[in-house]
């Protein structure tokens, strides 16, 4: 039987985050549901678990945001002074540049951690999820986030 992550060891889970493979509705861009869950999260409770604290606004956020030519605290800005998320996706959709090459932003989201050594880091953070034998099966940092949060047995 495979193994499955050592309770805690990653840190707090946030299983009401959105899948990492849920494309946003306004713009068909991967990651970006979870980015805008984050700024909820933290303009509901103040901050995020330190587990998650520790990229927001970092990590994949940034690099998305790289992806668009803007800035992550823009994306949080506009989270924290809207109302409903019919407003934050008008303002993210203005803020966005016309083209925001969904597809090639969507392929390299899905390969992040393919390369030598992304699959270290792979390997690394599995061994200390207690799951160094899944290491051939959780092919992505995508995958990752997602078998974390429990949504890849």
């Amino acid at each position: 039987m495979p193994s499955k992550p050592i309770p805690g060891s990653s840190g707090a889970i946030l299983t009401e985050l959105p899948s990492a493979y849920v494309p946003h509705a306004a713009t068909g861009l991967l990651h970006l549901p979870r980015f805008i869950a984050k700024c909820k999260y933290v303009k509901a409770h103040g901050a995020l678990p330190p587990s998650y604290a520790k990229n927001y606004k970092r990590g994949m956020d940034r690099f998305l945001s790289l992806h668009l030519g803007i800035e992550p605290a823009a994306v949080e800005k506009i989270v924290f002074e809207s109302a409903t998320d019919t407003e934050i996706d008008a303002k993210l959709v203005a803020l966005f540049p016309a083209d925001c090459r969904v597809a090639q932003w969507n392929r390299e989201y899905v390969q992040k951690g393919m390369t030598p050594s992304g699959r270290d880091f792979l390997r690394e953070a599995l061994t200390a999820m207690g799951c160094a034998d899944r290491v051939d099966q959780i092919v992505s940092v995508v995958d990752l986030i997602e078998f974390d949060e429990g949504r890849i047995e």
